[in-house]
């Protein structure tokens, strides 16, 4: 059979034609305009907070609170006992986190948003900072760069890593506000500039006060405590970094719709109750619960409120007796954490609005600069300072109880000035008895604010925390272990990081936490 050749060159050309056709606009009519390659900074953003926050909330309640004994475990106690093994969070969360930062910084990079690349700034230091206290050297210089063929980055030095969260937060206070976008999707500050400045700024400082064992703060606080216009700081509870939830799913505070065994299994410690009753202190009524056995409503006498001590093996938790009778143990005779935290499983008080996820707050930017003032960093009245935070924990706490009207409870936290004349909390006595009266009190503020007073803890030995009777070591831990991935993952690197830093181990100190 003969094929006209004409034919065949006129089928090849409509062929052509045909792929040509096919591929013009090839891409913009398969994109889907419902599913776009790239989003602003604006919808990074929220999600951005909004995980980074939950996750270090979530560690005070599993971790932070226990370890620093404001509560104690009566279930499953091994958090109680330090039987920690590799950690895989804030690791993996934050992580997963920072690839969308750097796409942030990037997208507003080009679009020259500063105030966007700011707080990508400032969010990709706090968790840095977070997460180096916690587990000390990390991937940092190389990190989140697989794009680049870095698929084994490199374990930076704490004092490196540190360095440079500095520098990024000094950095962050200068571009914030060189541009003029409104910051949306801001679930934090609402988009208002001044506060990012301002949540910069007094990270610095507590920061600079984290390392003041390793490198003399006073020079970079001074600076910054010396032109507050360009180096504005915390000046109320008002300002403080804290996540407000809201009423409705998935926005609601995380142990709102938590199962009510599970946030029973965490109660009031001894250790907090007694520091609490020692010094009279109304916030016992706002941390816990009366006991079920007291019959107590809202609001119980004193001796209504019992803890459990810390680090007791699982049966003799659950059984743990105040009184010492064995017929009156158990968790009837143990309080709970207070109304503000409660499962909506629990009670019908619970209320999804009521506690905020705090990363850092007036009263320990307060008690900060009164260890500053006292150790002589800066200069300014230590006692105005202390007593300025003490006032802040208790004006915040009434403030929240009425939030979620609660008033019986708020009423008790109505600051009395009689409270700062007891001796155990009046601004007096040696330097040590001062400093010692200042940590007692920041910790008291620190309740639920991440790891922030554990991390606090390492530096300052304030206030007294032992290892329960059936811990499984005996010191109480100074550090997260790695994620077991990392070994299996980036194996070498992983190895140089604990040559330099010391064992992969709880007991090990990171380099900030001078012995």
């Amino acid at each position: 059979m003969k094929f006209n050749s004409n034919y065949i060159a006129g089928l090849g050309l409509a062929f052509a034609l045909a792929l040509t056709s096919c591929d013009k606009d090839f891409e913009e009519i398969n994109m889907n305009p419902n599913s776009p390659e790239t989003v602003s900074s604006s919808l990074l953003l929220p999600t951005i907070i909004r995980n980074s926050t939950n996750e270090i909330s979530g560690k005070a309640w599993g971790y932070g609170n226990v370890v620093m004994q404001y509560t104690a475990k009566i279930q499953f106690t091994n958090e109680d006992r330090y039987n920690w093994g590799p950690e895989g969070n804030p690791y993996s969360t934050f992580y997963n986190s920072l690839r969308d930062i750097n796409n942030m910084i990037s997208i507003s990079t080009e679009a020259n948003q500063n105030n966007y690349v700011a707080v990508a700034k400032i969010m990709r230091a706090h968790m840095f900072s977070f997460m180096t206290d916690a587990y000390g050297d990390l991937p940092y210089s190389e990190a989140t760069k697989a794009k680049e063929s870095i698929n084994y980055p490199v374990f930076d030095s704490q004092e490196q890593i540190y360095s440079n969260i500095l520098s990024e937060l000094e950095e962050a206070n200068e571009l914030l506000g060189s541009t003029n976008e409104v910051i949306e999707g801001d679930i934090l500050f609402e988009g208002d500039v001044m506060s990012w400045k301002k949540f910069a700024n007094s990270l610095r400082l507590r920061i600079l006060m984290r390392l003041s064992d390793r490198i003399d703060p006073s020079v970079a606080m001074q600076t910054i405590l010396s032109d507050p216009t360009n180096y504005p700081i915390f000046t109320s509870f008002e300002d403080q970094a804290a996540l407000q939830y809201l009423l409705d799913v998935p926005n609601q505070h995380g142990l709102y719709t938590t199962r009510s065994g599970s946030f029973d299994e965490y109660r009031l410690s001894e250790n907090m109750e007694s520091v609490l009753k020692e010094l009279n202190d109304p916030r016992l009524f706002a941390y816990a619960q009366p006991t079920n056995d007291s019959g107590a409503g809202i609001i119980g006498e004193v001796d209504d409120y019992q803890g459990v001590p810390n680090g007791l093996a699982d049966e003799e938790a659950l059984a743990y007796s105040p009184s010492g009778d064995p017929a009156k143990g158990g968790s009837n005779f143990i309080s709970r954490v207070g109304l503000l935290w409660s499962c909506s499983a629990c009670t019908s008080l619970a209320n999804p609005i009521g506690a905020q996820a705090i990363l850092m707050s007036y009263a320990e930017m307060q008690f900060i600069l009164a260890e500053a003032s006292e150790k002589g960093y800066i200069s300014g009245d230590a006692a105005t300072y202390y007593n300025n935070g003490v006032k802040a924990a208790f004006n915040y706490y009434e403030s929240r109880y009425r939030i979620v009207n609660l008033s019986e409870i708020a009423d008790l936290l109505i600051f009395d000035e009689a409270y700062l004349t007891q001796p155990k909390v009046a601004y007096t006595g040696s330097t040590e008895e001062k400093l010692s009266k200042i940590g007692t009190q920041k910790w008291l503020s620190l309740f639920f604010t991440g790891m922030e007073a554990w991390y606090d803890w390492r530096r300052t030995d304030y206030p007294k925390i032992e290892p329960g009777p059936a811990a499984y070591i005996n010191t109480v831990p100074v550090r997260f272990m790695y994620p077991s991935s990392i070994q299996a993952l980036n194996g070498d690197n992983y190895e140089a990081a604990i040559q330099r830093q010391g064992p992969d181990a709880i007991k090990t100190r990171v380099w900030w936490d001078v012995d």
